[in-house]
């Protein structure tokens, strides 16, 4: 594979003549310059009238390799030719040097050029590429190139630091001005006498001070407004803007916008190409480019969804501030659907680019991505609805393809028990770069030193979380069912459509409980539920249960074959003998949404239990009409999953000692008490 290199333009803020003698100075030797041991000139020429010098010299570089390698190639250093073309009518030198060594083994071609400013005549650009492919080097071709690209691209910005040291070197000689070329036949006219250049620069006519052909990237510039690259990172910039300029004529991204796509692939061009164009062609089949200006949050929206931007961090990244814990994503996604809720992440990722660009420029340095600070008071197991956690998978997903880069840190506060639980199912679909950027603070732990203050000043963290800043982004709460989309929740069909088929629905009547079991095979594991009440009042029992029980399924009615009924606790068994309670019973009404878990203590069979509310042993004449189908039913619909103790510890002081099985994210816990059994049941 030909390795290639492409600089961004490099300005001097020197006359071309006075560049064109320090450039000079560099021979036949140049100390500053370690590799290079030498030149020799090998040809000169000149035209008549003096407007072009052409010189041909042959440089002796040293090779920074391992001695064995050295030895098998049977060489110390190598040989370039380098010739050298001076236009001074034209104010122009190119550069064209490649290898004499190994010629026929290993191909480098260098181009290099100094010109004028486009913008200002008193500045000197200076650009240069290079390819290298290795056709053979004895079975070391690798290892050679690796070398090779290494030795070239440390003394790329070393040669901008030559220049610049013997241009102060001749400044301390006290030249300070060297008069233009003149063609011979107006040099003996006054008028036409060459002046002098000095050193004072004009400032461009551009409003810009990096401004150049609308093709080419300035170093300084990518260091205020993209930040301090490597060679090789600046040519993948260069390069990979240059291929979008010849594809994609119409419109490019900015600049910061493919340098993301870049460090997501880490610098990989041709991946980096393919995630990008893909992304292009996403946001122009859904028009991201005028979300900003064409979305308008329904209101429902703007009143439940608890997040917006709040000032910057220290670093002065813009901060967004996500109250997920008060958020209601159940009712948000019931209500408004989940392109609505796509939508208004887009919106915010759109918006927090604008915000980025907007402080690179107030706090003059570059500033590509946020900080992202979610409080997790009030997190449960309601938020763990599968249709809502599936729409925030979703959303991840759009969001990793299409703004990678774009978080800088995500601050993680007052985080539950049940984060673990959330944080297993989203992880796997985060990219890794990301994850590490994750702090999760318990308790109060992200009060005082190591804390918030250390990315926030204090001054601005919100009022409730203990700050004095008043903060306007919204509380949240429950979104009410009248804003719901769906018109009846009984309705078997819909409740397919959100569910999609992943929920199982039973009918329940006095005497005829609905249970279904779960075989735990290792303690600590998780059982977790979510369930709706979807017609009268229940109870909900969680037992353990010593013997294996024998299911007694009942076909409520043959003309809905989904809607069951199955009961396992044999009348035989005695409670506390054959069973036992491990929940307190949990009294649901009509319309409730119920998520929970329970840590297991032991391993065994776990029976989950749904039965109408009223008596425990209800009558005999009560139990036959419900047989009889003529009894009032209760109907459920309800998911259970089961999490295995290595994914899940329970608490999050635990969390430490999972660290890295929950992705390496940094998490700051509290000493307490909590125990890794016990559980959690929430409304």
């Amino acid at each position: 594979m030909v390795q290639k290199y492409q600089s961004p333009v490099r300005v001097y803020k020197f006359p071309f003549e006075m560049v064109m003698a320090a450039y000079e100075k560099r021979f036949p030797t140049c100390p500053l310059i370690p590799v290079f041991l030498g030149s020799e000139v090998l040809s000169e020429s000149a035209s008549a009238d003096g407007s072009t010098h052409v010189i041909e010299r042959s440089c002796k570089l040293s090779v920074d390799a391992p001695r064995l390698l050295k030895k098998i190639a049977g060489v110390e250093c190598v040989f370039f030719i380098q010739k050298n073309t001076l236009s001074w009518r034209d104010r122009t030198l190119l550069i064209e040097a490649h290898n004499e060594t190994f010629a026929s083994r290993v191909t480098v071609l260098e181009t290099c050029s100094y010109s004028v400013h486009p913008d200002n005549e008193s500045w000197t650009c200076f650009e240069q590429c290079a390819s290298l492919d290795i056709k053979s080097f004895f079975g070391f071709e690798n290892t050679v190139e690796k070398i090779a690209m290494k030795q070239y691209t440390a003394n790329i910005k070393r040669g901008k630091e030559v220049i610049e040291y013997y241009l102060s070197e001749l400044m301390s000689e006290g030249i300070t001005e060297i008069p233009r070329w003149v063609p011979p036949a107006e040099r003996s006219s006054p008028s036409k006498a060459a002046s002098p250049i000095y050193m004072t620069s004009h400032p461009p006519s551009s409003t810009s001070e990096f401004y150049l052909a609308a093709d080419k990237l300035d170093a300084d510039y990518i260091e205020r407004y993209l930040g301090r690259l490597t060679p090789m990172q600046e040519s993948c910039l260069i390069q990979l803007r240059g291929w979008l300029q010849e594809t994609h004529k119409v419109k490019i991204p900015k600049d910061e916008h493919i340098l993301r796509f870049l460090r997501a692939r880490d610098f990989h061009i041709e991946k980096a190409k393919e995630m990008l164009c893909q992304s292009l062609t996403w946001r122009k089949q859904f028009q991201v480019d005028y979300i900003l200006e064409t979305w308008k949050p329904p209101s429902g929206l703007e009143e439940y969804y608890a997040g917006g931007w709040h000032h910057h961090d220290r670093e002065g990244r813009p901060l967004y501030v996500l109250r997920l814990g008060q958020m209601d994503t159940k009712g948000l996604v019931k209500a408004l659907g989940e392109e609505a809720l796509l939508r208004q992440v887009l919106s915010i990722n759109e918006e927090g680019q604008k915000r980025c660009e907007e402080n690179t420029k107030i706090f003059g340095r570059p500033i590509t991505s946020w900080t992202c600070l979610v409080d997790l008071e009030g997190l449960n197991m309601r938020h763990l609805w599968r249709p809502g956690v599936k729409a925030l998978l979703r959303i991840i997903e759009v969001v990793e393809a299409n703004y990678p880069e774009t978080l800088g840190r995500l601050l993680i506060v007052r985080a539950p028990r049940v984060f673990p639980v959330l944080w297993t199912l989203v992880s796997p679909f985060i990219n890794e770069n990301t994850r590490q950027k994750f702090l999760v603070y318990s308790g109060n732990n992200y009060q005082g030193s190591g804390g918030l203050i250390d990315y926030i000043d204090k001054e601005i963290i919100p009022d409730f979380l203990g700050g004095d800043c008043l903060c306007q982004v919204p509380e949240g709460g429950q979104v009410p069912k009248s804003y719901y989309l769906t018109e009846e929740l009984e309705n078997l069909d819909h409740i397919r459509l959100w569910a999609e088929t992943i929920y199982q629905s039973a009918q329940v009547s006095k005497g005829a409980p609905h249970e279904i079991m779960i075989e735990i095979v290792e303690s600590s594991s998780v059982i977790t539920w979510d369930f709706d009440i979807l017609k009268g009042d229940m109870v909900f029992n969680i037992f353990h249960s010593k013997r294996t029980p024998q299911a007694v399924k009942r076909e409520v009615s043959s003309s809905v074959p989904a809607v069951n009924n199955e009961q396992l606790i044999d009348r035989s068994w005695v409670l506390g003998v054959d069973y036992s309670i491990v929940e307190s019973p949990l009294t649901c009404r009509e319309g409730e949404s119920i998520q929970g878990s329970h840590i297991t203590r032991w391993p065994g069979i776990y029976i989950l239990q749904w039965r109408a509310c009223g008596p425990t042993h209800a009558r005999v004449d009560e139990v036959l009409s419900s047989l009889q189908g003529s009894a009032p039913k209760c109907k459920v619909m309800y998911y259970t999953e089961v999490l295995a103790s290595h994914d899940f510890r329970g608490s999050m002081t635990s969390l430490e000692s999972c660290h890295s099985r929950f992705s390496q994210i940094s998490v700051t816990t509290t000493s307490s008490s909590q125990s890794q059994d016990g559980s959690l049941i929430s409304r």
